[in-house]
């Protein structure tokens, strides 16, 4: 089973850069795909950014399209969202998950991700 901890998140101003990081313990990182998930107060929970495996391939949703990067560094058992240019509208609980899905768009739905972690919160002011 694995363990994921998400760090990072604060409050920021429009235009501003945060690096969320997801850290995962127990388990064998390096077998399960990362994806990140934001929910916002009264929205559903929305796919952001996932990474399968090695981190050959990764996915990215139009919202974030050139603001967001995900990567990962398997010998750390990290995964990393580098946001950059962020917007009132990013704002939201940002959420890590690992699950065994490598293709789209089951990679994107929250019903393929087995473990989550608690969220960190990401508020930008305007």
């Amino acid at each position: 089973q694995v363990q994921l901890v998400e760090s990072g998140g604060g409050l920021v101003q429009a235009g501003g850069s945060l690096r969320l990081s997801c850290a995962a313990s127990g388990g064998t990182f390096s077998s399960y795909t990362i994806g990140w998930f934001r929910q916002a107060p009264g929205k559903e929970r929305e796919f952001v950014a996932a990474s399968t495996r090695s981190g050959s391939t990764t996915y990215i949703t139009d919202a974030v399209k050139g603001r967001f990067t995900i990567s990962r560094d398997n010998a750390k058992n990290t995964v990393y969202l580098q946001m950059n240019s962020l917007k009132p509208e990013d704002t939201a609980n940002y959420y890590c998950a690992a699950g065994s899905r490598w293709y789209w768009p089951q990679i994107s739905w929250t019903t393929e991700y087995d473990y989550w972690g608690q969220g960190t919160q990401v508020t930008v002011s305007s």
